[in-house]
């Protein structure tokens, strides 16, 4: 649906990146197999260090991941040669919607999305059925 840039906070080198996707009702493969792709895309990141957790916004669910830092392996969905990040983060979310799932996923260097979380938090809050 949409691609977001995110200012870069602090001494990080470069922003972040939001994406919106929304695949139709019954597509884009679920929540659980979404949010262990997101976290793939980290090299050997230890389970314990993902955060996950489901909350509700506006009567829609919504199931939340966290990566606070890790190896961020950029470019893992076939769109260029592998770059491997150090001190990267995510946040992601899958919003159950009658429509179908709607997935908010933000990566980027670790200071970036700690400053962003807040306003992360606050798009997935702003979520609403029509």
């Amino acid at each position: 649906k949409a691609t977001y840039d995110v200012p870069r906070a602090g001494s990080d080198k470069e922003g972040g990146e939001l994406g919106v996707f929304y695949f139709g009702p019954g597509q884009g493969g679920g929540v659980d197999a979404n949010i262990q792709r997101w976290v793939k895309q980290f090299k050997d990141e230890p389970a314990d260090q993902v955060k996950r957790a489901d909350r509700s916004a506006n009567g829609l669910v919504q199931h939340t991941v966290e990566i606070e830092s890790g190896n961020f392996i950029a470019n893992s969905m076939m769109r260029g040669p592998e770059q491997l990040k150090p001190n990267y983060a995510l946040l992601g979310a899958i919003v159950e919607a009658p429509a179908g799932e709607y997935f908010f996923k933000l990566t980027g260097p670790a200071a970036t999305i700690a400053a962003a979380r807040a306003q992360f938090y606050a798009l997935l809050d702003s979520v609403h059925v029509k």
